[in-house]
């Protein structure tokens, strides 16, 4: 059975048009990838615990912002690893440079029994829809035109 997170796509509307919120993972395997390694704050949900519930959890932990407002459902997609990630958006508005991510730790190099602390997210970032599209992992794109698309419906 596949692993199942779920995770938060914050957006906003600027003069120059629509912006999504994504965040680049920590540690050194991420640290010199750049586009395709962005994403959506997301993290694995525990038995018993709601999508939805995780994907607020996760956001908060991932970035320190706390999200508040209505969420829109952008379904799940499926990652290259198998990872099932459900989907929400949401409205709101942070400012990157106060990003705190929580971290993990990870043994690095790979195998050598040795272990550091890494933040799960190293940076957030505003992204215009065309970048977003250019910078964010490709199993996640869908996501950008499901938030495109739920908006665009709420405007008719």
């Amino acid at each position: 059975m596949p692993k199942r997170s779920a995770g938060l796509l914050m957006y906003r509307r600027t003069a120059s048009g629509l912006e999504v919120f994504l965040v680049h993972p920590g540690g050194p395997y991420w640290a010199k990838k750049g586009g395709g390694a962005w994403g959506i704050p997301k993290g694995e949900y525990h038995k018993g615990e709601e999508p939805v519930d995780a994907a607020k959890r996760e956001f908060t932990e991932e970035t320190g912002f706390t999200p508040t407002g209505t969420l829109v459902e952008l379904g799940s997609i499926q990652q290259k690893s198998g990872k099932i990630v459900t989907a929400w958006a949401i409205e709101g508005d942070c400012d990157p440079a106060e990003l705190v991510s929580n971290t993990c730790s990870l043994q690095w190099p790979p195998k050598s029994g040795k272990f550091v602390e890494i933040p799960e997210i190293d940076e957030g970032r505003w992204f215009g829809m065309t970048a977003a599209r250019e910078t964010i992992r490709k199993e996640q794109e869908p996501l950008l035109e499901r938030l495109r698309d739920a908006l665009a419906k709420t405007q008719r």
